[in-house]
């Protein structure tokens, strides 16, 4: 499981946040805070392995967090989601090391793939063996990860996983889910939900092919 402390200066945007959060595998909220104190106090007691910081918090600026954090000896990764536009803020967080900066408002489908995309990557930075520059070229970018190095949604096997990604490697170009459920001898459904799955993991990407009439055609190919 990876543990989720949410932190947010309203307690009901904090709840819909842990609903967000507890929806996506493996994830859990252990604790919410609703200022910075309260947070430092709720890393230490609770040692989440991530902190989704607002920024704007009654007692002091949510950046301001992770510098104590860090002095307290807590190495929590932080994700930060604001409504702050201002670049200096973003480029600040930056320089925090945040893993991620989501602008607010967002919905479910906003912080999933931010989600399942941190966890392909802490799952690399757990398992990788550094035996040249390769392997830190993918632990820093998130590149080259196969689907069994990462923890799969409920439902998905590494079996099929890997087998979608076979087929999209080999591809020449990109395909429909009716393509590649065609060729993998899986149901459409299925295709389409493991594709999906890679494109919010970041290791596939999305084009639209439009047709005469109808919606258009959502087509997959691997990032190289």
């Amino acid at each position: 499981m990876i543990d989720v402390l949410v932190v947010d200066d309203d307690f009901m945007v904090a709840s819909v946040h842990q609903n967000f959060v507890d929806r996506v595998e493996p994830f859990r909220v252990v604790g919410t805070a609703n200022t910075g104190e309260q947070a430092i106090t709720a890393v230490g007691e609770l040692r989440p392995d991530l902190v989704l910081l607002d920024l704007y918090l009654p007692d002091m600026f949510g950046l301001d967090v992770i510098p104590r954090l860090r002095t307290a000896g807590h190495d929590c990764d932080v994700m930060v989601i604001s409504a702050s536009r201002e670049t200096d803020v973003v480029r600040r967080s930056v320089r925090q090391g945040v893993v991620n900066y989501l602008l607010k408002p967002f919905d479910f489908e906003d912080l999933r793939p931010r989600l399942v995309r941190y966890a392909a990557q802490r799952n690399s930075l757990l398992t990788t063996v550094v035996r040249g520059q390769a392997d830190v070229d993918r632990v820093l970018t998130g590149a080259g990860l196969s689907a069994s190095s990462v923890a799969l949604p409920k439902g998905m096997s590494v079996e099929t996983a890997e087998l979608i990604e076979r087929t999209l490697r080999g591809t020449d170009g990109t395909l429909s889910a009716a393509e590649c459920a065609a060729r993998t001898g899986i149901s459409r459904v299925s295709a389409r939900r493991y594709l999906e799955y890679f494109n919010d993991t970041g290791r596939a990407e999305v084009s639209l092919r439009y047709g005469a009439a109808g919606r258009p055609e959502r087509r997959y190919g691997w990032r190289a």
